[in-house]
């Protein structure tokens, strides 16, 4: 444990002293056979490190699916970066267009990753949340022996065999008021893994009264990436960190002292004809916008006019967290202003007043 305390000591300077970093994200699409679009984020310490990067693997939630990767950007590890917050790895984020997420495709991206960047392979680290929770799972029940460490949020398995999983260090966090996917959910995978002998490279954290969408929170607190880091393959003998705490309290200070203002964002992406990389500000059609630089599209109101209540009509598979994102706000202000509660289920068509 003392060699995963002075990294962690270490990481944690490393990420004090990065202020005003540039990120480039880059798009690729159909660039990797049997695989997925993605996104790759490249910190502007990438070039000029002397050693191998570490290689962060994001998998988002069913809201984010689909064929258009700016989808991507709305809330976990890229978002984190735009949001102010450092995260000094590369990461590897794919969008899954629909349907369970699929290890062997995760796999084959992970492969064009290591052979395109200088990569640490014994710092590889994967996280997912809700249903990029259960391609969490799947992926380290089918290749676990390549992932560092993994933290798992509101997900499941529909896998038995989970053997893998006790030799990875793994963080699994689910609330008890979770509606969309139950917390039993969680224990299964606990249950699974206690079948297979001893845990104690796991950590399981069932939180009292948080529902789904909360856990987005995590991926704009520090010290996930932090535990995260803190893990190598190399360590010997094999240790879970537990001197990082997160506690639910920590979830209020999830967007305190970050900005959109903090971090530089560089997009690019491939060109189609060619495999040099260009700046664009439009993919295929599809815009994609720097949130530093140019305002994100607000949705349709019923109100537009400065110091009038602004209402938003329900859409098919949007949360609370989800529209307190479009409009700047937070999933506490929009139950104040609708006398609702967090885990309040949301009728098509309804319409919350935001602001």
């Amino acid at each position: 444990m003392k060699k995963l305390t002075l990294f962690v000591v270490l990481f944690v300077a490393i990420i004090s002293t990065s202020a005003q970093n540039t990120y480039t994200f880059i798009a690729h699409r159909n660039v990797v056979n049997n695989g997925y679009n993605f996104w790759i984020s490249e910190p502007n310490t990438y070039e000029n490190r002397k050693n191998s990067a570490p290689l962060l693997i994001f998998l988002h939630g069913a809201s984010l699916c689909g064929n258009d990767l700016n989808k991507v950007r709305k809330y976990g590890c890229l978002d984190a970066i735009s949001m102010g917050r450092d995260i000094d790895a590369i990461i590897l984020a794919p969008q899954n267009p629909g349907g369970s997420w699929n290890a062997n495709k995760v796999l084959n991206l992970l492969n064009w990753t290591l052979k395109n960047y200088d990569i640490d392979t014994n710092r590889i680290y994967l996280i997912g949340m809700s249903l990029g929770g259960f391609g969490t799972i799947e992926f380290l029940a089918s290749y676990g022996e390549k992932i560092a460490a993994s933290m798992e949020l509101c997900g499941g398995t529909i896998r038995k065999d989970l053997c893998k999983l006790n030799s990875i260090p793994l963080w699994i966090i689910h609330g008890t008021a979770d509606r969309a996917v139950p917390v039993d959910r969680a224990q299964d995978i606990v249950n699974s893994m206690k079948k297979c002998g001893t845990t104690d490279l796991l950590r399981f954290d069932k939180w009292q009264g948080v529902n789904h969408s909360q856990l987005a929170k995590l991926f704009y607190l520090d010290e996930t990436y932090t535990w995260l880091f803190s893990h190598s393959k190399n360590t010997s003998p094999k240790e879970v960190n537990k001197s990082i705490e997160i506690k639910i309290k920590d979830l209020e200070r999830a967007y305190k002292n970050i900005n959109r203002n903090s971090n530089n964002i560089v997009l690019k992406t491939y060109s189609k004809n060619t495999n040099d990389m260009i700046r664009t500000d439009n993919w295929e059609d599809s815009v994609v916008s720097d949130p530093k630089n140019e305002e994100e599209k607000k949705p349709t109101t019923t109100s537009t006019h400065n110091n009038k209540p602004i209402y938003h009509t329900v859409k098919k598979g949007e949360t609370l967290y989800s529209i307190s994102k479009k409009y700047h706000t937070t999933v506490a202000n929009i139950c104040k202003l609708n006398k609702i509660k967090e885990t309040t289920t949301l009728q098509i068509d309804r319409k919350l007043r935001v602001k």
